[in-house]
């Protein structure tokens, strides 16, 4: 958005302040000023001239003697314009004067003829494009005055980058009232009313086919108007912001579009066929249509056109026709205000790539409630400028007319936003200030009308922001944040996760990371029955392929599928881990249970890479699996509701893709946490994997709702510790591990640790049972413990296992 100083003057006073201050001042409005430009710059020694005498050069057909006055004697020079003429005040450059492209004038013999001097054209001073003649100026200038105080030139241009929400800043009078804003001046409306129009006694009509598109159209028709060139004040101010004069009709419109933020349009009334207005869109036999550019265009279905009774005249919000233009023999104008809606000018702007300042606007967003005042404003110029007479009425039609918008705003939310410290009375003022409507001012809560002309406010805070902006962004205080000195809280179930990825990774598992899309195949490959729970998957709509059709249910498979590959490439020896979501659909049309899951397995050697020397080919097994599922009970300190969880054994309750011999389930109670089992051979051979998989699947949301112990700290021992070995022959049905849960269980004193170090069976132990081999360590936290002491500690644990599992001491013990 472009404006001048002069221009901004007459909608508010700017005395005293400077055009830099002005532009800091609108920058911290959040109108952010790019450039702030003097205007005709170079022209101080450019004077009027008054030519008194015009006769023929003796030496050449084009050119003219001239005598000039120059207000401090008389002069020749010599000039080759058409439009020289005896009587006429035009612009002069004396000797040594360089005009704005850089030529100096000289004294100079042209064709003989001696010329003192060089009569200008307002493109050799850079004011216009036009070089048809040199500058005729008002005949009642004096001579000799400078050029810059006769047509008063001395202004300043300032262009305004506006963000798309703010449409209103798009006119001088938008800029003028945030200036009134900041500085409590009076703004100066150039009208204050306008007459109402009900389309009686007038010999057009006005028709909305597409209301929603077109809220309000408004038309008024003049009559004996004379076409000709605008008064040099309407040149200035169109040529200081970029815009080509044209005549004083077409100037109007753009004046006012510039003043306003309304884009006008002007018919050659007589052009308009039948006498109607149609706002449409196009019809089949509407064809192309021809611009104000002289460029053809083709029209779309969805695009918004304006029509007389046969067909378009001009594209609404876009430009006009050429079948309708204004020319120099109109004699009758029709004038339209109206307002279109910014979406469909945004793309038939686009699609016809005609940007224009009509579209500029109407794009960003019009206030349908000054179009009747703008159409006022540009009536009252064409009468006095081009001498027409304008009908008593007119046409309004105003279908898409809303109530304004209206909002509570909290005194005290406005203070504690700002860090300030605001009356009620302060805050409707700073609002007042800018057309906005306060009532209840001094009481807790203002009643605010928000104008046609801001619909960029739509909440409180938008009005919050708008008392932030008149107070001065700089003028708030900076206060440091108020932050609280603790920790902030994390995701449990987040921190588990990574835990237990840390303690997988320490035991020697690589995390392997698969897509949540799969083959619903599956399913089937891990031998499910259709009741089971994880057929319930959750189907993607749109695939990207057939092998990823839906959200897994399970993450074996895919663990499965990277042993697999790692296999077939020659890596037989692999321990993998994954930890992620699975995904149960419980119900049709509803979105699947998401649950966080972990799933390991292992295959080939113990330890992978490690020298055969010490470890001699030593196979992954079951007690892998159960190690890890102990490392992560034991280093997360995870504890069962009712005591410390427990493996248990499974012989009917397998999963049907597991090894029904080697099934174990981490149970709290009777609740199952999670369970590990050998791959069912038939999987594997499905899979062409020739050796044996272990897996371990547990619920970590399961895990998460599980209490934690405590991290308890004790004193490093003073006191030796003893230890004392038990070897008892027990039942093979015993499983070594309640051996263990008795001694502990026990709670017998001075017991630290207990271990199992051997588990036999075989000769020469007899048939049906097996040898288990446990050392006890005891220490006294207060003493040195003797012999005697441990010994008869050590007879009631031994005595006790015998009593409780049929066992008795292995022969040589």
């Amino acid at each position: 958005m472009k404006f001048t100083l002069s221009w901004l003057s007459t909608f508010v006073s700017t005395k005293d302040l400077a055009p830099e201050a002005l532009a800091e001042k609108l920058t911290m409005l959040g109108l952010e000023v790019d450039a702030v430009t003097p205007l005709y710059q170079g022209l101080d020694q450019i004077i009027t001239a008054k030519v008194l005498t015009v006769k023929k050069h003796p030496n050449a057909d084009r050119l003219s003697l001239c005598e000039v006055d120059t207000g401090e004697e008389t002069v020749p020079v010599v000039c080759g314009a058409p439009n020289v003429h005896q009587g006429m005040v035009t612009a002069m450059a004396r000797p040594g004067v360089r005009l704005p492209d850089g030529t100096k004038i000289k004294k100079a013999k042209v064709r003989g003829e001696q010329s003192l001097g060089m009569l200008c054209s307002a493109r050799e001073l850079g004011l216009s494009e036009d070089h048809q003649g040199i500058m005729e100026l008002d005949a009642m200038l004096a001579p000799g005055v400078a050029l810059t105080e006769a047509l008063d030139l001395n202004d300043t241009m300032i262009e305004v980058d506006l963000t798309p929400n703010r449409p209103d800043c798009a006119s001088v009078l938008g800029i003028a009232r945030e200036v009134a804003g900041f500085t409590g001046r009076p703004l100066h409306l150039p009208v204050e009313s306008s007459p109402v129009l009900d389309g009686s006694g007038i010999d057009f009509s006005v028709t909305i086919e597409e209301p929603s598109l077109c809220p309000r159209y408004s038309a008024r028709k003049l009559t004996n108007v004379t076409i000709g060139p605008s008064p040099w004040w309407l040149q200035r101010q169109l040529l200081a912001v970029g815009l080509r004069p044209i005549n004083n009709i077409v100037d109007c419109t753009n004046f006012v579009m510039l003043e306003y933020g309304q884009p006008l349009h002007a018919f050659d009334f007589k052009k308009i066929r039948q006498g109607k207005i149609v706002v449409r869109r196009p019809r089949e036999n509407d064809g192309t249509f021809t611009t104000l550019d002289g460029v053809e265009r083709t029209l779309e279905p969805d695009m918004l056109m304006i029509c007389d009774g046969e067909g378009p005249v001009a594209v609404a919000g876009v430009m006009g026709g050429m079948e309708s233009e204004v020319t120099e023999t109109t004699t009758e104008v029709l004038l339209e205000s109206a307002c279109f809606d910014p979406v469909s000018i945004r793309k038939t702007a686009r699609r016809l790539n005609l940007p224009s300042e009509a579209s500029y606007r109407f794009e960003r967003g019009v206030d349908p409630n000054i179009t009747l005042l703008a159409m006022e404003r540009a009536v009252q110029l064409m009468v006095e400028l081009s001498g027409a007479t304008v009908s008593d009425n007119g046409v309004d039609e105003y279908p898409g007319h809303q109530p304004l918008f209206e909002l509570d705003l909290r005194v005290d939310r406005v203070c504690r936003l700002l860090g300030l410290s605001l009356s009620s009375e302060e805050i409707a003022a700073y609002l007042q200030a800018i057309a906005f409507e306060i009532s209840g001012a001094g009481e807790p809560v203002l009643h605010v009308v928000v104008p046609s002309f801001r619909p960029d406010i739509e909440r409180e805070v938008d009005l919050v922001e708008e008392i932030a902006r008149l107070y001065g962004y700089n003028e708030i205080p900076t206060t440091m944040p108020t932050i609280a000195m603790d920790y902030p809280d994390r995701d449990p179930l987040r921190l588990l996760r990574k835990k237990v990825a840390a303690v997988c990774t320490g035991r020697g598992f690589y995390e392997a990371i698969n897509y949540s899309f799969v083959d619903e195949k599956h399913l089937d490959l891990m031998r499910l029955s259709e009741e089971d729970p994880c057929r319930k998957v959750t189907r993607l709509l749109n695939p990207l392929t057939e092998e990823q059709a839906v959200m897994r249910s399970m993450l074996l498979p895919g663990l499965l599928e990277n042993l697999q590959h790692n296999i077939n490439h020659q890596q037989p020896d692999l321990r993998l881990f994954e930890v992620g979501k699975i995904f149960i659909q419980q119900e049709e049309g509803v979105q699947p249970e998401e649950r966080y899951q972990l799933c390991a397995v292992c295959t080939g050697l113990r330890y992978p890479g490690a020298s055969p020397m010490f470890f001699s080919g030593q196979q992954s097994d079951l007690l892998d699996m159960k190690g890890l599922a102990e490392d992560i009970v034991e280093s997360l300190r995870i504890q069962g509701t009712n005591g410390p969880l427990d493996f248990v054994p499974l012989a009917d309750d397998c999963r049907p893709y597991a090894d029904s011999s080697s099934c174990i389930s981490l149970v709290d109670g009777k609740l199952e946490i999670g369970r590990m089992s050998l791959v069912h051979a038939d999987i594997l051979q499905d899979l062409g994997i020739k050796q044996p998989v272990c897996f371990f699947e547990c619920d970590l949301e399961q895990i998460n709702d599980l209490p934690v112990a405590g991290k308890q700290f004790t004193p490093i021992p003073k006191y030796p510790m003893m230890k004392r070995d038990i070897a008892l022959l027990v039942p093979d049905q015993v499983p070594a591990g309640d051996l263990l849960r008795a001694i502990r269980s026990h709670r017998a004193e001075h017991v630290e640790s207990v271990d199992i170090f051997d588990v036999y069976s075989g000769k020469p132990i007899e048939a049906g049972m097996k040898s288990v081999a446990l050392s006890v360590t005891y220490r006294s936290p207060k003493k040195t413990l003797d012999d005697v002491t441990v010994d008869r500690i050590h007879e009631k644990i031994v005595n006790s296992l015998m009593t409780s599992f049929g066992g008795r001491y292995r022969e040589g013990t």
